[in-house]
This record gives C-alpha cells, structure tokens and sequence, in this order.
C-alpha cells in the first residue's frame, strides 16, 4: 500500500509539472549538429499560453565538458506566436559540438511581458544529449 501511495504521488506530480509546462513557455535542445564553421544549435519553442511575444531573446552560455564557460550568445527567437511550437537554429562558430558539456539558459530578456522574470515562466529540457539547464 505504501509502494502505491508512493507511485500515485510520483504520477501526479509529474501530471502537474507536465500540464504547467503545456500553460508555459517550453523550450527544448532538440538536436546539436556538426558544421565545417563549429555547431549548429536547434532548439525548439512551445509556447503554451495565449499571449504572444514580439520579442523574445534567450540568454544562453554554452560549457565545455569541464564545466568551463566555452561560449555566450544571444539567441533572437522572435517572435514567439501563441499556443505555437516553433524550431530555431543557430550557429556557434569555432565550437565543435562534441566539446559541449552543457547549455544554462542565463535568461530571457526582451520579452516583453509584464512578468517580473520571464525565465522563471520558462520549463527546459534536452533532447541532444547534454543538458539544457536554468
């Protein structure tokens, strides 16, 4: 019985950190792709909400697999369209994908909310096989 209570609790949290994700701005690192000049980023934008967002700028700082800071870089996904999904790419010259340890999304800025901090509304996640941390 005590397993149970355990297991149903475990599900309903991540029912309820599931279904605030779908109300919120999801991003995800899909895919990290080898180029000739470095690495191509792609990253993938669920906005779960009903307000769209004309400006919408992500702060990202990329680190080595030693946890050293590699690279920054200013990330424009604008415009961010109402309960849309959406993919950007980005390059990230002189920095092979293979030297990439993990993302930190430092912040979002210019997005034009009303919110006092638009990187806390935001839920990350990874596909590519390094974390997407904040």
């Amino acid at each position: 019985m005590r397993v149970f209570r355990t297991l149903l609790a475990t599900g309903l949290a991540f029912a309820a950190s599931t279904a605030l994700a779908a109300d919120g701005i999801g991003l995800e690192l899909n895919k990290l792709e080898a180029t000739a000049e470095g690495c191509r980023i792609h990253v993938v934008v669920a906005n779960g909400t009903p307000k769209a967002f004309d400006k919408y700028v992500l702060d990202l700082v990329m680190f080595d697999k030693d946890g050293v800071v590699a690279r920054r870089a200013a990330v424009d996904v604008s415009p961010v369209r109402a309960s849309k999904t959406s993919v950007y790419a980005f390059n990230v010259t002189d920095l092979a994908c293979e030297s990439f340890g993990k993302v930190l999304l430092n912040d979002v800025t210019g997005c034009g909310s009303e919110a006092a901090d638009c990187t806390a509304a935001v839920s990350v996640s990874s596909r590519a096989g390094i974390d997407l941390i904040k």
